[in-house]
């Protein structure tokens, strides 16, 4: 295999040489016979008539000439070929186009919460910063509030939302019945929460009552859950329902519902 290789590349690399030798041969003489042309005018003086038919001759023999080589060398094809022009579409089309990173930006907090089995009741929700008992009841009074300590939407794990609930047969402000109801929820019930962008949408897992005496709702960390716990103010002891449910799906939402945020 490799003895018949060697033998193709020295034939071909014996017929490139021959090629140029006679290319330069013919060019070589149709110098000479320019040179002589011009450097030998006395020689020739006897064969025209005049100066003029001089001229004329070289001219025409030198035209001729010219030709000729050019024919041979076009016929060879070893003329310079003119360089390929590219056109702006070609070069745009070879520039490769690299993929726009959007910046997605995520609304990290909850303000709105909607009960689909409680007649699709929906409560606006609170997000302060400020841990104080007295800052904590006064937001109460326009909804659900999320606590400063528990997750968001940024961050795993629970979600804690707290909200009035109230029996009473006349409430003038209706967020004293905020979370009226919510020990009716079962096991498979849905609950939505909206935050500026997006729709998150839990799974009821369990519901319970505690006592006036458990000062503390246990929170789960590590997983995107929700519970929710009905009271009367932050800082009272006294029974209380306790929903909690999973995250199961997150959707953007429409620009109707955007809208009405």
């Amino acid at each position: 295999m490799s003895i018949t290789l060697s033998s193709s590349v020295l034939c071909i690399s014996h017929a490139i040489t021959e090629q140029l030798r006679w290319k330069l041969t013919i060019v070589k003489y149709n110098v000479q016979f320019l040179l002589f042309m011009s450097e030998s005018p006395r020689t020739l003086n006897s064969l025209y008539a005049s100066p003029h038919e001089e001229r004329m001759v070289f001219f025409l023999v030198a035209v001729g000439v010219f030709a000729i080589t050019y024919g041979f060398l076009f016929l060879i094809d070893f003329l310079p070929e003119t360089p390929q022009e590219i056109t702006k579409s070609e070069i745009v089309s070879e520039v490769k186009e690299e993929p726009v990173v959007e910046e997605v930006f995520i609304d990290p907090f909850p303000i709105r919460i909607i009960f689909d089995t409680l007649d699709n009741r929906e409560v606006d929700v609170l997000n302060p910063e400020s841990h104080s008992i007295e800052a904590l009841d006064t937001a109460l009074l326009s909804g659900a509030v999320r606590h400063p300590d528990s997750a968001d939407f940024e961050r795993e794990g629970t979600i804690f939302l707290f909200g009035h609930s109230s029996y009473l047969p006349n409430v003038i402000n209706k967020n004293f019945q905020a979370f009226n109801g919510i020990q009716k929820l079962e096991w498979g019930d849905t609950i939505r929460l909206h935050s500026g962008d997006k729709e998150y949408t839990y799974q009821v897992d369990r519901v319970y009552e505690t006592s006036a005496d458990d000062a503390e709702v246990k929170i789960e960390t590590g997983k995107q859950k929700l519970t929710l716990a009905t009271c009367d103010s932050f800082g009272s002891k006294s029974d209380r329902f306790i929903v909690e449910a999973t995250l199961i799906e997150e959707k953007l939402l429409t620009m109707e519902q955007i809208e009405n945020v």
